[in-house]
């Protein structure tokens, strides 16, 4: 039998059988983090913890309080997510999906679009998930498994497609629900409980404005409640200061539906405001040695092509 070895974060080092897994590495040397390890990170490489491990190496335990554990409970918060949405748009086609330092989203294409009012439904749906404690269960595919597992998904269909030189595809499995997966996953369901979705927009096909316009519903996870609270009330704080909600209770300016929602019309009180500092920006530059010249407000097109032309 091969023989690997593999060296920990304190710098200790111990052999294993080839094959060997992160979950049983556990078990075996570290028993009081059974409970704690998300996954581990070989080689920096994060790996779920029922992937085996077949060559020497670094392999570091992930737990909650690790700097990589937010992906971990973020990609199963996606994969969650894609399950509740199937579950209430049968039709639903689910598309691809991503995370940022605070949240996670999936875009996906529905005959009838998904209203804010509706994300409670879709929570709802998760929740119901978290209380199944449901077995998260990772899964290998070759590329031409890949595709007949998603023949039915366009979109599912042109990420596989479009990897050409990928020559196997990981998945993850919650029941009979299957979806492509970009990282390890919480090994349940009911891991995850401290989530929410907060918004729905709008999103093109891959960030490309020629493509499709698909939807997106955002949402932030943590691994506590109170993490959770501190970010919801911080984020209804912010919208407090929202300078958009701020000019309209002050009566400073207003918008137009028609006209353009990011194209403020100047009130009264506004206009006043921005007469004094303008009037102060002038006076700053003309103390400093600033000379100011003007330009005509309107000019022939012919300049438009000659800058196009410049591009």
């Amino acid at each position: 039998m091969k023989m690997i070895k593999l060296t920990f974060q304190d710098n200790s080092s111990k052999e294993f059988e080839a094959g060997i897994t992160t979950r049983q590495i556990v078990a075996e040397i570290y028993p009081k983090l059974v409970k704690k390890a998300l996954a581990g990170k070989f080689n920096q490489q994060l790996i779920e913890m029922n992937q085996k491990i077949s060559e020497d190496g670094s392999l570091i335990i992930v737990t909650s309080e690790a700097e990589d554990a937010p992906i971990v409970l973020k990609n199963s918060a996606i994969l969650m997510l894609g399950m509740a949405l199937i579950k209430l748009y049968p039709e639903i086609k689910l598309a691809s999906y991503g995370m940022d330092e605070i949240g996670f989203y999936y875009d996906f294409e529905n005959s009838e679009a998904v209203i804010e009012e509706q994300l409670s439904d879709v929570e709802n749906e998760m929740k119901e998930l978290v209380k199944a404690n449901e077995k998260i269960n990772g899964e290998v595919m070759t590329q031409k498994e890949a595709i007949e597992q998603f023949k039915e998904n366009p979109y599912k269909l042109e990420l596989i497609k479009g990897s050409i030189n990928q020559e196997s595809y990981s998945l993850a499995k919650i029941g009979e629900h299957i979806d492509l997966v970009s990282g390890p996953q919480l090994q349940t369901t009911g891991r995850n409980q401290n989530f929410k979705l907060l918004t729905v927009s709008g999103a093109y096909w891959q960030g490309n404005s020629k493509n499709k316009m698909l939807q997106r519903i955002y949402g932030v996870a943590f691994f506590s409640k109170k993490e959770l609270k501190d970010y919801l009330q911080k984020r209804e704080e912010a919208k407090e200061r929202d300078h958009r909600k701020i000019g309209k209770e002050l009566n400073l300016f207003m918008t137009s539906q028609e006209v353009g929602l990011g194209l403020p019309f100047w009130l009264p009180k506004g206009a006043t405001i921005r007469r004094i500092i303008e009037r102060y920006i002038v006076d700053k530059e003309i103390s400093l040695g600033y000379q100011h010249v003007y330009t005509p407000i309107m000019a022939n097109t012919e300049i438009y092509n000659l800058n196009s032309r410049n591009l």
